[in-house]
């Protein structure tokens, strides 16, 4: 029989097991203060007393044959984002009074970059979306301009991320539509697309572009169907049409653009190489419940999955794609029936997983230790979401250590909400702000779909995002007519050369004009 002691003096622990024929008392002197615990004596015991540091007592325990001590030390996670919070900011920098789309359809429902805030919003006889610039906060008037060419409610909506003044739509009316956004928003409604896509034929609830590739769109539809789009021809380049046999629920790229990802009803997870159309590699029953699964690709080649339990029980995961039949890890969250819409920052490796009908915003930390996926805090509020963007690196307030910022839409607004790293100083934080994304492309369309990839190209935030001059869409309405991509080039540097020269003139036509109106004031006077 034995008896066993505890004591937690600070940060150690000591426990000490005594056999039932010794009993003793100890002090133990640790940091200056002097600890005794009492052992009760059972039967005709000896006591013993001994005085110790915690060092000399664990040199010597050997000499206590009967008596054993071990030392433990808490150890808490080291990571900078430990005390990642979250803030919805002030009323009035709020976007309200805007009806909120009341679908029941598992996509974002806004999309946002540094110039614009998209929601798609209630319209009466088709679909419609309204666009904001970011700075037009506070009360949105009735007879704000909306973007409303659709036939059908629209479903999903994505900024093109190497122009930002370029948004897709898609729509129940089965087409995907191509929209320019003039500088400073809407004045009037727009009704007419710079593209109009059609190929699919159920609707269109998922789009996303390329990362890296310059007007490549992938959409998805109820029609089980994943069509690669070439904008600038208006054309399906690639139509992958035989692989999904339900309902596709999720699809994305990987960071370069050479792997999509999709998630599907028939609970299985495809790895697909886009332009062969070809399946990679395949999990079945990434979650074992029959709800939504929504997959992204996160760093060094892995995959996390939400999705829910036999007992409908929220859970996350981590798959390894060398391993790809059995999760890094899988945690479960809580019982709620909302589906998970993840988030993942490349920059800081970590994951934002917001719930529709929600009122939180979960993060977690991803990396190479055990257990892989490490749960950071959460942010909570009174209402529920019904949708949610998330903006690019480049649009966030470096300044004051802002590392993550949504938009969070409700019944009849849209809030903002800031995730901080907190920093007394005020200097550029480097570990928080590594080289990022930008806008540029580094591959155009025609060149990627014949076989060209391009990696990232990334751009420094120490100084701030600065943006670049507009790019108006001469590549989407100029090459819809041209033929080849070579003369597509030769047309556009032949567009540039006829505005330069045209400028030329004007200017050499201004010189003249006020030289000869000094020289008339000189001969006047």
């Amino acid at each position: 029989m034995r008896t066993c002691l505890t004591l937690m003096p600070t940060s150690l622990s000591f426990d000490i097991r005594v056999h039932r024929q010794y009993s003793f008392k100890a002090a133990f002197l640790l940091h200056g203060t002097q600890i005794s615990p009492r052992l009760p004596a059972f039967g005709h015991f000896h006591s013993f007393s001994a005085v110790r540091t915690s060092e000399r007592l664990i040199q010597d325990r050997r000499q206590f044959l009967p008596c054993q001590v071990i030392m433990s030390r808490k150890v808490v996670r080291t990571s900078k984002f430990r005390h990642v919070f979250g803030q919805a900011v002030k009323a009035d920098q709020c976007y309200d009074d805007i009806r909120i789309s009341q679908m029941t359809w598992d996509s974002n429902f806004c999309s946002v970059n540094p110039k614009f805030v998209a929601m798609i919003v209630e319209a009466s006889g088709g679909g419609a979306f309204i666009v904001l610039p970011l700075g037009k906060t506070g009360r949105i008037d009735m007879s704000q301009p909306t973007v409303c060419g659709h036939t059908g409610p629209v479903l999903d909506i994505e900024w093109c991320p190497h122009n930002d003044n370029v948004i897709a739509s898609g729509s129940e009316d089965c087409s995907v539509m191509i929209w320019e956004i003039p500088e400073g928003g809407l004045t009037q409604p727009l009704k007419e697309p710079v593209v109009k896509l059609e190929g699919h034929s159920k609707r269109v609830g998922i789009l996303s572009w390329h990362p890296t590739a310059h007007n490549v769109l992938m959409s998805a539809g109820c029609d089980n169907v994943v069509i690669l789009w070439n904008v600038v021809r208006g054309e399906a380049a690639v139509r992958i049409d035989t692989l999904h046999t339900d309902l596709i629920y999720s699809a994305c790229w990987n960071r370069d653009g050479t792997r999509i990802l999709t998630s599907c009803k028939d609970k299985k997870l495809r790895l697909l190489d886009p332009r062969k159309g070809t399946v990679i590699a395949e999990k079945e029953k990434p979650h074992e419940g029959s709800r939504p699964v929504r997959a992204v690709f996160v760093s060094d080649g892995k995959i996390l999955t939400t999705g829910f339990s036999r007992m409908s029980e929220r859970q996350v995961a981590l798959w390894d794609l060398n391993s790809f039949q059995e999760a890094l890890t899988l945690q479960e969250l809580d019982t709620s029936s909302g589906v998970l819409l993840p988030f993942y920052d490349p920059d800081t490796s970590i994951v934002y997983l917001c719930g529709k009908g929600d009122s939180s915003i979960r993060y977690f930390e991803v990396t190479d230790e055990a257990p892989y996926v490490h749960y950071l805090s959460m942010y909570s509020s009174k209402e529920s979401q019904k949708g949610m963007g998330y903006m690019p690196k480049r649009g966030l307030e470096i300044n004051k250590c802002e590392i993550a910022r949504f938009y969070k839409l409700h019944e009849r607004k849209c809030e903002p909400v800031v995730m901080t790293v907190p920093r007394k100083s005020d200097l550029f934080q480097e570990d928080l702000y590594p080289d990022t994304i930008g806008p540029e492309p580094s591959v155009e369309a025609d060149d990627w779909f014949a076989g060209k990839d391009g990696k990232p190209i990334l751009m420094s935030l120490k100084d701030g995002f600065v943006a670049t001059t507009k790019k108006e869409c001469k590549s989407i309405k100029s090459l819809l007519t041209i033929p080849t991509a070579s003369s597509d080039h030769r047309h556009g540097n032949g567009m540039d050369a006829q505005a330069l020269q045209s400028e030329l003139k004007a200017l050499r036509q201004m010189v003249e004009d006020l030289a000869k109106r000094v020289s008339d004031l000189e001969s006047k006077s």
